[in-house]
C-alpha cells in the first residue's frame, strides 16, 4: 500500500487501536493544543468557507447520527418501528415500563459519545462534527405544552451540547448543530425525522414552525460567542410536498435566519433543500452573506456531472457548498466521492460515527445477546419476553455503545482521510 506520511500516521493509529488491547482508562489520545490560534469564527467568504484566521478550510467531518435521534434502521428495527424513534421507544416501554425506558434512554445518551470519542475523531484526521439533534431534548411537543403557544424549555439537550463543545474545543473540532428531528417532523420519512402521522407535521401546524424558530433563536443566543461552534444546519432533509418553488421552506428559513440574527451575527448557516436536502429550487438567494448551500449525496456516480448543478449555484449566488451527509456505501465509493468533492473545494460530513452491526460507518455497535429475541417479538409477536430479561438486554445495548465496546472499521477511516 502506497501511503503518504499523513496516511501512515492514521494507519498506525488505527492499527494501534485494533491490535494493542488498548486500556481506555489510561491510554486516551492527548489533545493537540498547538494548532492555529482561532481569533474569529468559521464563516463564508464568497464561494469558500474560511476559518477564524480567514484561511480557506475544507471541512472533513463525521455525523453523529443515532445518538440524539435513534433512527430505526440504525438500531436494526426498521421492520417493527418504521414510523420513527417514538415507535422504538413505545415497543421498549411495552416490555420494560416507562421508568426503565427512561433508564435505558439516559444510559444510551451518556454512552454513545464521551470525551474519548472526540479525541479519537481528532486523531483520525477529522476536523468537524455534525450533531444530529432531536428537538424533544430541548422543548416539549406542542401537544404537551401546558400553555398553548408557549415553550417549555428542557435542559438536557443544552447540557449535552455544552459538554460536547468543551471536548470539541479541546481537540479543535468544529461542532455543527443539525436539527435532525424538528417539531412535528419535517418529512414523510419518519425514520429520519421521527414524524408521527397521528400528529401534525412541521408543515401542518403554525405552532410547530413557531417553535422551530424559537428553538434556533435560543440555541443561537446561547452559543453566539462560541468560536468552535462551526455553524447551524437549520433543517435536515426536509421531504414534504410544498408546491412549486418550495415557498413554505423558503419562508421558514427566512424566519429562522431572522431569529438567529437578532442574537448571533457570527455563525455560518447551512441551508438544505427539499427532498432529502437536494431540491434547492425557489430557495435561493438569501439576504445574508454568511450562509452556505448544503446538499446530501447517496448512491450516485462520482462524476462532476452529479454535482454540476450545485457548482453552478455556487457561481450564481457566490456562496460556499457543503456536502453535509453521505455514506452507506463501500470504501472505494467513499474514496472516489471525497476526491471528487475536494477537487471542487467542497467540504463534507460522513454518516455515521456509530451504528449497530455496521460495516459502513466508523464504528460498529455490537448487538448484545438476546437482542434478536426482542427484535423478533417486536416484528412478529408471539411470547412476550420477560421484563427483567428485556431490561438487561436494552442496558447491554447502551453499554455496547461505549467506544471501548465498539468495533472499529479501520478501512473506512482510510477510505475517507488521505
Amino acid at each position: 500500500m502506497n501511503l503518504n506520511i499523513h496516511q501512515k500516521g492514521i494507519t498506525i493509529f488505527i492499527l494501534g487501536i485494533i491490535f494493542s488491547n488498548i486500556n481506555f482508562s489510561c491510554s486516551e489520545p492527548v489533545a493537540n493544543n498547538n494548532n492555529q490560534d482561532v481569533s474569529g469564527f468559521l464563516h463564508a467568504d464568497g464561494k469558500v468557507i474560511v476559518d477564524g484566521n480567514s484561511d480557506e478550510i475544507i471541512l472533513r467531518g463525521m455525523g453523529f447520527g443515532g445518538w440524539m435521534v435513534q433512527e430505526p434502521y440504525m438500531m436494526l428495527v426498521s421492520g417493527s418501528a418504521s414510523a420513527g424513534q417514538h415507535t422504538i421507544f413505545e415497543d421498549i416501554e411495552d416490555l420494560i415500563g416507562a421508568e426503565n425506558l427512561k433508564t435505558y434512554q439516559q444510559a444510551w445518551l451518556k454512552n454513545y459519545c464521551t470525551e474519548i470519542d472526540i479525541a479519537y475523531l481528532k486523531q483520525m484526521g477529522f476536523n468537524s462534527l455534525r450533531l444530529a439533534m432531536h428537538y424533544n431534548l430541548f422543548t416539549l411537543p406542542i401537544e404537551e405544552e401546558p400553555v398553548y403557544g408557549e415553550d417549555t424549555w428542557l435542559n438536557q439537550g443544552l447540557a449535552m451540547i455544552d459538554e460536547l463543545l468543551i471536548w470539541c474545543e479541546l481537540n479543535h473540532i468544529y461542532l455543527i448543530l443539525d436539527l435532525h428531528a424538528a417539531p412535528g417532523g419535517q418529512g414523510y420519512d419518519a425514520n429520519i425525522s421521527d414524524y408521527n402521522a397521528a400528529r401534525p407535521s412541521l408543515w401542518e401546524h403554525p405552532q410547530n414552525r413557531r417553535k422551530t424558530v424559537a428553538l434556533w433563536t435560543r440555541l443561537a443566543k446561547r452559543y453566539a460567542s462560541e468560536q468552535w461552534i462551526g455553524g447551524y444546519d437549520l433543517l435536515n432533509e426536509p421531504n414534504w410536498y410544498l408546491g412549486e418553488g418550495n415557498v413554505p421552506l423558503k419562508e421558514l428559513y427566512n424566519e429562522i435566519i431572522a431569529g438567529i440574527r437578532t442574537v448571533d451575527s457570527n455563525h455560518l448557516i447551512f441551508i438544505e433543500g427539499n427532498w432529502f436536502a437536494n431540491d434547492h429550487s425557489g430557495i435561493w438567494p438569501f439576504d445574508d452573506n454568511n450562509v452556505a448551500l448544503s446538499f446530501h449525496r447517496y448512491w450516485c456516480d462520482n462524476t462532476v456531472e452529479t454535482i454540476l448543478g450545485y457548482l453552478q449555484m455556487r457561481d450564481s449566488y457566490n456562496i460556499p457548498l457543503w456536502m453535509g451527509e453521505s455514506g452507506e456505501n463501500n470504501n472505494q465509493w467513499y474514496t472516489n466521492a471525497v476526491q471528487l468533492l475536494e477537487e471542487y473545494q467542497i467540504g463534507w460530513a460522513w454518516w455515521t460515527w456509530k451504528k449497530m452491526e455496521s460495516g459502513t460507518g466508523i464504528y460498529s455497535i455490537k448487538s448484545p445477546e438476546g437482542y434478536d429475541i426482542l427484535r423478533n417479538y417486536w416484528q412478529n409477536g408471539g411470547t412476550k419476553p420477560d421484563s427483567a430479561f428485556a431490561l438487561e438486554v436494552m442496558m447491554n445495548v447502551a453499554e455496547n455503545a461505549l467506544l471501548k465496546n465498539c468495533i472499529l472499521n479501520g478501512e473506512t477511516v482510510l477510505a475517507l482521510i488521505k
